[in-house]
This record gives C-alpha cells, sequence and structure tokens, in this order.
C-alpha cells in the first residue's frame, strides 16, 4: 500500500500542511477573517447593486429602443396615412410584424398605433406567448379614443413619453393571482410611447406608437439577477444557498414594485413596512449601503443603487439587494479557510515536495507518451519498461498488453481480408469459368457419340460445335479479359486522338444492334482533340451504349451529346430505357453488382476505374427531362501538341 503513487501524495501534503496550519489557523480565525469578510462582503453588496441597476438601465433602454425602431419604421407611417385602416394596404402587413415581434421577444403584450385624432390604426392580435388575444380585451382595445392619455398628449407634442410600472384594463389581465392570492407581475406593465413623424410638417406628428412591456420580464430579472449562480456562493460555500435578493423601489424612493414576496407590491417602505432608515438613506445618496437594518426577525445588510432617471432615459427606479448577517458569517468561515490555503509557507513547501515527487514520476509519463504517439504513427512493437508497483507501472503494463492485443488482432485481420479477398475472387472466376465450359462439354459428348454411331450428320455436328467451342472460348477471353482490367494489370497508354472519330466508331460496331432494336442514334456537338488511352476509352464507350441499347429492348432515340470547355470534354449518352432504380443507382459501379442475367457485374466497376485513372469522372443517373438513363463521362483534355509533334491527330 504504501509503495501506491496516490498514499506517496497524501503523505506528502499531510506532512507540508499540518504542521504550519495549527499555528496560522488560530492567528488568521482571530485576528483578520471576520473583518475581512465583512468589509468585502458589504463591498461586494454596493457593486451588486450597482450591476443590477445597469442591467436594468439596459433593459429600459432596450425596450424604449425597440419602440424607437418602430416609430421610424416606414410602414409605421405608411399605415397612418392609410386612412385610418379603412384600406390594408400597410395596415396588415404592419399587424403581421407586430404579432411576430410580440411572440418571438416575449416581452411585450400589446404595440399599437395611433392616430393623430387619438384613433387606433392596428395593433398586434397575438399576446408574447403567441395566443390570440380575447374579443373582449380586443374590443377594448380598438373601441377607446386615446386623446385623454396622458402618454398619448406627451407625444404628440413631440416628446418621449414612458409609464412607470402600472396597472391597465385594456388587456384585462389579473392584477392578483388567483392560486396564490398574492399581485401577479403579468398585470402590471411599462409603457413606452414614441411619436411618429411625417413627411409632412416636421414639427407635428401624424401619430403616436405605444408599447405595453410586461412586467413579468423586470420581475425575473429581479428573481434571478444572475442566473443560476447564487451570487454569494464565493462567500458562503458552493453547498449553501444564502439569503441573498433584490428588490425594486418607485422613483420616490418608497413604493415596492418588485420584490420576490410579491405581497409587498404597491407597499410604502416607510409606510407600510416600518424602515424609514432606508428611504432616508436612498433619498440621501444615489449609490451606498443602507444602514444594518432588521426585517422579520433578522439582521441584515443591504445596499442600493438608482437607475437611471426621466430625463436620462430610465425610469428613476431605485435598485436594492441584501443578505442575512449570519450568512456573512459563515462567509468569515470560508475565507478563514481560504487565506490559510494561500498561506506563503504552506505553499513554498507543497511546491518543493511536489517537485520532489514529480521528477520521479516524469520518467514513466514520458515514455508512455513517446509509446503512445509510436503506437498512433503504427508501430505495434513498441514496449514500455515497467519500474516498481504503482499505478503508473500498472498503467505501463496495461500499455504493453493493449499493444500485443493490438498487433495480434492486426494480424488476424489482415490475414482474415486476404483469405475473404482470395476466396471471393476465386468463386467469381470459378462460376464465370463454369457458364461456357457447361455447353462446350455437352457439344463434345454428343459429337464423341456422333463419331462412334457413325451418324450421317457428323459433319454438320462437327461445325456446330467448333462454332460453339469459338464462341465460349471468346466468351472465357472477355471474362479474363475483364477480370484483368479490373485489376488494372494494364498501364495506360495516352496519346492525342479525335474523340468525335473514337465515338463514331463505337456507333459504328452498335449500329446493327441498335438498328435491330429500332432505335435511332443522333449525335450533338463536337469534342475535338484530348490526350486519353484510345484504347481504354473505347471500352468504356462500348459499354455505356450496350448498357443504353439493351435498356431499350422495345426502340426509341439515343442522344449522343459531346460538349468540350478550356480544359474538359464531356461525353453523355441519353437514352429513353427502362431507367433505374434507387437500389441499383447505389451500387452501380461496385464489382459483380449487375441488374443483367449474364455479364460478370464488372463493367461498370472497370469504368469507372478507366476514367478515375484518366482523371475524370463519370456519373449515371436519371434523364433530367424524362423516363430514361443518362450517363455522362468528363475528360480533362490534357495539354496542347506541339505543331508538328509525334501523337498529334492527323
Amino acid at each position: 500500500m504504501i509503495r501506491r503513487l496516490s498514499t506517496k501524495w497524501v503523505l506528502a501534503v499531510l506532512a507540508a500542511v499540518v504542521v504550519p496550519f495549527l499555528g496560522f489557523a488560530w492567528f488568521v480565525n482571530a485576528q483578520l477573517a471576520e473583518r475581512l469578510s465583512w468589509n468585502v462582503a458589504r463591498h461586494y453588496l454596493v457593486s451588486l447593486a450597482g450591476d443590477l441597476a445597469g442591467r436594468l438601465d439596459d433593459l429600459v433602454e432596450e425596450r424604449r429602443f425597440d419602440i424607437e425602431l418602430w416609430a421610424e419604421d416606414p410602414l409605421v407611417e405608411w399605415a397612418l396615412g392609410d386612412n385610418a385602416g379603412k384600406e390594408v394596404v400597410f395596415v396588415r402587413p404592419l399587424k403581421e410584424r407586430f404579432d411576430r415581434f410580440v411572440s418571438r421577444g416575449r416581452a411585450f403584450d400589446l404595440l399599437m398605433v395611433v392616430n393623430a385624432e387619438g384613433e387606433i390604426v392596428t395593433h398586434n392580435s397575438v399576446n408574447r406567448l403567441n395566443e390570440p388575444i380575447d374579443a373582449e380585451a380586443l374590443s377594448r382595445i380598438e373601441s377607446r379614443n386615446y386623446l385623454g392619455e396622458p402618454w398619448f398628449a406627451r407625444a404628440m407634442a413631440g416628446d418621449r413619453s414612458a409609464v412607470d410600472q402600472h396597472h391597465i384594463e385594456l388587456l384585462g389581465m389579473r392584477r392578483v393571482d388567483e392560486a396564490s392570492g398574492k399581485p401577479a407581475p403579468s398585470g402590471y406593465h411599462v409603457g413606452f410611447a414614441e411619436p411618429v413623424w411625417g413627411t409632412g410638417d416636421p414639427t407635428l406628428p401624424v401619430g403616436v406608437i405605444y408599447g405595453l412591456l410586461n412586467w413579468s420580464v423586470v420581475q425575473d430579472e429581479l428573481e434571478e439577477p444572475f442566473g443560476e449562480r447564487d451570487p454569494f456562493s464565493g462567500f458562503i460555500g458552493a453547498e449553501l444557498r444564502s439569503s441573498s435578493y433584490s428588490w425594486l423601489w418607485r422613483d420616490d424612493a418608497n413604493t415596492i414594485i418588485a420584490h420576490k414576496d410579491r405581497s409587498l407590491y404597491d407597499k410604502r417602505v416607510k409606510e407600510d413596512v416600518g424602515l424609514p432608515i432606508l428611504v432616508e438613506a436612498a433619498r440621501a445618496g444615489d449609490w451606498d449601503l443602507f444602514p444594518e437594518y432588521e426585517f422579520r426577525d433578522d439582521k441584515k445588510n443591504a445596499a442600493f443603487k438608482h437607475c437611471a432617471d426621466w430625463d436620462e432615459g430610465g425610469l428613476g427606479w431605485v435598485v436594492g439587494i441584501g443578505i442575512n448577517n449570519d450568512d456573512i458569517s459563515v462567509t468569515a468561515e470560508e475565507l478563514s479557510k481560504l487565506l490559510i490555503s494561500a498561506t506563503a509557507v504552506v505553499l513554498l513547501i507543497v511546491v518543493l515536495w511536489t517537485l520532489f515527487i514529480a521528477r520521479r514520476t516524469t520518467q514513466p509519463i514520458l515514455a508512455l507518451e513517446q509509446g503512445t504517439r509510436r503506437v498512433a504513427a503504427g508501430d505495434l512493437d513498441v514496449r514500455i519498461e515497467v519500474k516498481g508497483q504503482d499505478e503508473l507501472a500498472e498503467l505501463a503494463r496495461a500499455f504493453n498488453q493493449m499493444t500485443e492485443d493490438l498487433q495480434s488482432s492486426r494480424e488476424q485481420l489482415v490475414r482474415a481480408e486476404k483469405e475473404a479477398a482470395w476466396k471471393e475472387m476465386a468463386q467469381q472466376v470459378a462460376h464465370e469459368i463454369k457458364n461456357p465450359l457447361t455447353p462446350i462439354l455437352l457439344s463434345t459428348k454428343l459429337l464423341r457419340r456422333a463419331r462412334e454411331e457413325g451418324s450421317p450428320e457428323l459433319d454438320e455436328i462437327l461445325t456446330r460445335t467448333l462454332e460453339l467451342v469459338e464462341r465460349q472460348v471468346e466468351n472465357m477471353r472477355e471474362i479474363a479479359q475483364d477480370f484483368s482490367d479490373f485489376a488494372g494489370s494494364r498501364a495506360l497508354a495516352p496519346k492525342w486522338i479525335s474523340v468525335d472519330d473514337l465515338i463514331g466508331d463505337v456507333l459504328e460496331l452498335e449500329s446493327a444492334w441498335a438498328e435491330d432494336l429500332d432505335v435511332r442514334v443522333v449525335r450533338e456537338g463536337e469534342g475535338g482533340e484530348l490526350m486519353v488511352d484510345p484504347d481504354r476509352l473505347h471500352r468504356v464507350l462500348i459499354n455505356l451504349i450496350s448498357n443504353a441499347l439493351e435498356a431499350m429492348g422495345t426502340g426509341g432515340e439515343l442522344l449522343v451529346r459531346v460538349g468540350r470547355s478550356k480544359d474538359e470534354v464531356s461525353i453523355e449518352l441519353l437514352d429513353e430505357g427502362s431507367g433505374l432504380d434507387e437500389t441499383a443507382r447505389q451500387h452501380l459501379f461496385e464489382p459483380h453488382f449487375t441488374t443483367k442475367s449474364h455479364g460478370t457485374g464488372l463493367g461498370l466497376a472497370i469504368c469507372k476505374r478507366v476514367v478515375d485513372e484518366m482523371g475524370g469522372s463519370i456519373e449515371l443517373g436519371p434523364r433530367p427531362d424524362g423516363a430514361g438513363t443518362r450517363a455522362r463521362v468528363v475528360l480533362p483534355v490534357g495539354e496542347a501538341p506541339a505543331e508538328g509533334a509525334p501523337g498529334g491527330a492527323d
């Protein structure tokens, strides 16, 4: 057990920490920790309050900016000129854009455009949850005249206008949650109004755009101002949840408008809650700590920060954030541990001892790293020297065993792949050769019997037998050529040729078959000269044209289209045959795959290999203009021959 690396580390750390810990812990706890933690916590409260106020200012500014952008949107101005909504040229698309904005942003409950007479022009028809606004609310919105609204009057006077947290009956939202009996944030709103300027009189707005921000957006910022992370987790420990929470007052620094305890909504801090010292402190400064106070039997420390004032584009809110004193005491204990662990003496001892141990462990780790790199490069003969009985030694043994297993597995896999490849090739060759041998055997037996019986038809049978043998031998020669071509045993012999002449030769060879099948061959375009192996390209074209003719058993038209660009020549064959199903298209160029009842299944595989070797590409697919198949071969032209150079076209 003592030889284990983990045991060595534990003993080293204990020996380095225990001795200085006892004396230093008493000094830190008695002299520094508590005072430091209180100062740091209070300073942190002030920072958090400022950060939260800044976030709320950003929220108000962003939402106000949303309404400003709508006021500058040409569609809003055009809708105001749309005869108060009697025509829908601009009103309808504006309503649709309002709906998308409200449902996607999930912040505003209402966006509406009001003309200079206080009549509504248009508004959104769905709420922020993308649910239709109920009929009663729509009736209230559309039947109301807004001339008497203060925000409307201020906006028509050319001023930006806002309405602080308030309850509005237009949307019919409940001010009190029926389940809890407490105020519901969704029933409160902040209103933003902006004048809409027309192209006529630059001093007179043509209407107003007004938006209602759901108060839940603000309340959510107060309930989770820092996401899932508790802002005081660094003070009281990650395993504990602090009592910290935040609240929001109106610009009078006395009325609660947001709080985690929603029963405090609209309460007066001085009169109803009984904390006048907080009101006095908030009114006396812009950003500071509150005096220590007691609320609901808990002593607390808190800080406040004023948000941007009305003339600065804000709403004059006052943000507060506080924490119970008991949590700060827990902070003192956590800070003590932090200071103790950071002691210079302990750090020095741990570092020196760590260097000593690391020196003992570096060598096997480096050996493992080098061995791993060699294995990654493919060297499975590498082995690591095993020293000791600790975890690194066990890791070295596991590494050596792994490389042995990998080496054995690779050898077995290579052997199995070779055996499988030979077996498959042998089976395919045997199958293909057996087919022509069977009729040869039967014909020779028939010839032997005719000779033994003295048949008068002996000469005729001999002639037929010889013809059959010749045909089947030619068949076997073609099979052997297919396997040879697929194996790539012959190197390319490229030279300059006329692709048009080559295509003409191939079509001439296939003309009798095409005529017999009642297939009309049509040629389009010219390809000119290119550098290819003519024999191999001839075989590719023979294969593709034969496939096309075989697919057109009932006649039709075979279009041979040739095109040439600066660097490439393309050859397209478009038949009117039965086409290719999806399964066939996925396996077309695989060896031994065929949809025919005869052949080796190597034709298209050979075509692809030949075209690839010549630097080109081949593809088969459905015709773009209807039934049938399109085969397309693209080949590089190659460098133009020097004038009079050998190999050039005559």
